[in-house]
């Protein structure tokens, strides 16, 4: 299947990517003004972005009700929630309300991403295509994108204030796009409850946790580190972060195609290889080139990384619980976004960003050993 033709069957999730992805692309190119703004070093700024997380585990319960509540409006009502959670960060000018505003972001967020992983399953499961790559690609473009124009906008001396409420139009605008009918829920047997295959749940949550902690380091620090440790400019900040989403959904796209050839966990091994080169040459790098460089290739690396562990898990749940499976995988993984900008702040204040990043490399040789103790065959009855 082509990448347009997969774009046409997924339309309404692509939607729901783009939307999370014009969200957390301002957000990274705004890191470092709103570090500023609130005033507070490197730890404490990584341990405020752990509010994220909090809010994001409330999805684990709140996501499959909402959307068996909520149907076909499941995707737009949460996008329309999340338009309106992105204008928050350009009032918080305190820690403790920056702090209560990423919660916010981060359940509305969360529960956005629960659904629309959820509904590239049921189209993959109807269609017998692999989507899960070209959705998630989509998410780095909007991402890329987002970054781009939030450090144009902040070149043109645009505050806070002005440049978030913009990004939330292009957020709402997605929203009608996110339409489309859900697969009705199967009449419950008593005689046979639902189980979740607790051990399909930790595997690949584990490996799409690291995949994302992975890309969470780039996307709230790289910022920092090219204007702060490389002293480069608020564009050439901004660029870091944009650097990422470019390569990432490039490597997403041509995911799409290597999925319809290799397995899941093949790609998984490989993609690892490539992100501990690239994340070593950031750590090193003595110029905002070079940091580039290794960005693009880390970007390279850890694209297909989570797609395809959201993929695998996809395929392998019953369908009866399918929505709770993903959930939870979902909701372990994505803490990584926001564990990670924290454990890096801790390390950057400690040891300096350099070393902060090299530690990212030894994370991502876990993915390794988690690749060969993954299932490999559905647990469908």
């Amino acid at each position: 299947m082509s990448i347009l033709s997969a774009l046409h069957l997924s339309r309404a999730p692509v939607a729901a990517f783009t939307a999370v992805g014009l969200t957390w692309g301002c957000f990274a190119a705004m890191a470092p003004v709103l570090k500023a703004r609130i005033g507070v070093d490197d730890a404490t700024f990584g341990l405020m972005l752990l509010g994220t997380a909090i809010g994001l585990s409330t999805t684990l319960y709140v996501a499959p009700r909402w959307d068996r509540r909520m149907g076909r409006w499941a995707l737009p009502a949460g996008t329309v929630l999340l338009a309106a959670a992105a204008t928050l960060p350009g009032v918080a000018v305190t820690a403790p309300v920056l702090f209560v505003v990423l919660m916010v972001m981060g359940g509305v967020s969360g529960l956005t991403d629960v659904v629309m992983n959820a509904r590239v399953s049921q189209v993959e499961a109807k269609s017998g295509f692999s989507l899960m790559n070209v959705n998630h690609a989509m998410f780095s473009v909007a991402y890329m994108t987002s970054a781009l124009l939030t450090g144009a906008m902040r070149e043109a001396g645009l505050r806070a204030e002005a440049i978030f409420p913009v990004i939330a139009i292009l957020i709402l605008a997605t929203a009608f796009f996110q339409m489309m009918e859900v697969d009705a829920p199967e009449p419950h047997d008593p005689a046979d409850p639902a189980r979740l295959p607790i051990s399909l749940v930790a595997i690949c949550g584990l490996i799409v946790l690291i995949a994302f902690m992975a890309e969470a380091t780039v996307e709230s620090w790289s910022a920092l580190h090219i204007e702060r440790t490389l002293g480069g400019g608020a564009a050439e900040g901004a660029f870091g972060p944009a650097m990422l989403g470019l390569t990432m959904a490039i490597g997403r796209f041509s995911g799409q195609v290597v999925a319809a050839r290799m397995s899941e966990l093949s790609v998984i091994r490989i993609a690892a290889a490539l992100a501990i080169v690239g994340v070593l040459i950031v750590a090193v790098a003595p110029s905002p080139a070079v940091a580039y460089a290794g960005f693009g290739l880390m970007g390279l690396g850890i694209s297909v990384i989570g797609p395809m562990g959201m993929a695998l898990v996809g395929r392998l749940a019953p369908r009866r619980v399918r929505t709770a499976v993903i959930a939870r995988v979902a909701i372990i993984g994505f803490l990584g976004f926001f564990v990670a900008p924290a454990a890096m702040g801790l390390g950057a204040e400690a040891f300096g960003l350099r070393w902060a990043f090299a530690c990212v490399a030894i994370l991502l040789m876990v993915l390794w050993p988690l690749s060969y103790s993954a299932p490999v065959t559905p647990t469908r009855p």
